[in-house]
């Protein structure tokens, strides 16, 4: 089982491929086909993830997919379930089975991820629907005298005793302690929060058992918050990203996959080639939502008939994430290709 999980971790990332994060919750997807005036039913959903990951040459990109609970259980026009039709392109399914952050009690604006009871029958029945690997978000929220210590203990813990019960099961876990950029605090501050989550992320898993060969690591770029007036550089992100993972990121760990955390598609694919540029012991991938998946949205708007122009959006994102995760992207990559 070890061995097994291991070449799972490795293969996601395998050739600089990264992972599409298709595990929007109905709310979240609700949102989103909101924004380009399309209801939020369970076919529409389902047509535009099909629409993800049938698109051809996704497979050169993309190593591993995170399904929904709703997602995994569906089924592509011709009846075959979906997990199946990524298997069948070598793309490892995956599947969110957090249940979301809820208050944490006694720290006002703060949260702690809810889910470990009953997720180890979940994870059974998840596995027997195709998943390979799990994925469980934590959020640190930077604020007027948060994190508290006792936030990022909960958090690590939480996610410690998923990464466990995962490997258990026979799933890789994707451990995501993510340091939110929404505030106003500067670059430096959410190193020193990344430092500090990393670290009792890291003291909670050793201390659980977790192999680490078997895991991935998905966490947030070191980055100024949203409403900070001096945002840094692609440069200064990578040079403070990479300072703070070579510290507090062991090296047995096989992949790094960022989330974009808000970050415009193309932002987050520069700076993702910024921090290939330093690089480091771990493959430097990504896992990306909305980073992957807003051209694609904006050109399918509900219309069958741009399916086709939704699918060549989106392996275009893909393939310049595969470039960064190489370290070969630049912005003339973006221009438009004639036809």
């Amino acid at each position: 089982m070890t061995s097994q999980l291991h070449e799972t971790a490795l293969a996601i990332v395998a050739d600089h491929k990264g992972i599409l994060a298709a595990d929007e919750s109905t709310g979240t997807m609700t949102k989103r086909l909101d924004s380009i005036g399309v209801e939020s039913t369970e076919e529409n959903r389902r047509f535009f993830r099909q629409l993800l990951f049938t698109a051809p040459g996704m497979e050169e990109s993309i190593g591993g997919v995170i399904l929904y609970d709703e997602t995994i259980r569906q089924s592509g026009d011709d009846g075959t379930p979906l997990a199946e039709v990524l298997s069948a392109k070598g793309v490892i399914p995956g599947i969110k089975v957090d249940t979301g952050a809820h208050d944490l009690a006694l720290h006002p604006g703060e949260k702690v991820t809810e889910g470990l009871d009953g997720l180890r029958t979940r994870l059974e029945e998840y596995r027997s629907l195709g998943a390979r690997f799990a994925k469980w978000r934590a959020v640190i929220t930077i604020g007027d005298g948060i994190p508290s210590v006792a936030c990022i203990r909960a958090n690590a813990h939480a996610l410690a005793r998923y990464a466990a019960l995962c490997q258990e099961a026979g799933l890789v876990p994707i451990v995501e302690p993510e340091v939110l950029m929404d505030a106003d605090n500067t670059i430096e501050r959410c190193h020193d929060v990344t430092a500090r989550t990393l670290h009792w992320t890291f003291s909670e898993l050793h201390a659980t058992g977790v192999d680490l060969e078997g895991t991935l690591l998905k966490p947030n770029m070191v980055i100024a918050g949203k409403g900070c007036a001096e945002q840094a550089s692609a440069e200064k992100i990578a040079e403070l990203t990479i300072h703070c993972f070579l510290r507090h990121v062991p090296a047995a760990v096989p992949g790094i996959v960022f989330l974009s955390g808000g970050q415009s598609e193309v932002q987050a694919t520069e700076n993702l080639n910024a921090i290939n540029q330093v690089g480091g012991p771990w493959a430097l991938s990504f896992s990306y939502g909305r980073a992957l998946q807003a051209s694609a949205l904006a050109a399918w708007g509900g219309d069958p008939a741009n399916a086709e122009a939704a699918q060549a959006a989106f392996v275009h994102r893909a393939r310049m994430n595969a470039k960064a995760a190489a370290g070969e992207w630049s912005a003339e990559l973006e221009q438009p290709v004639a036809a």
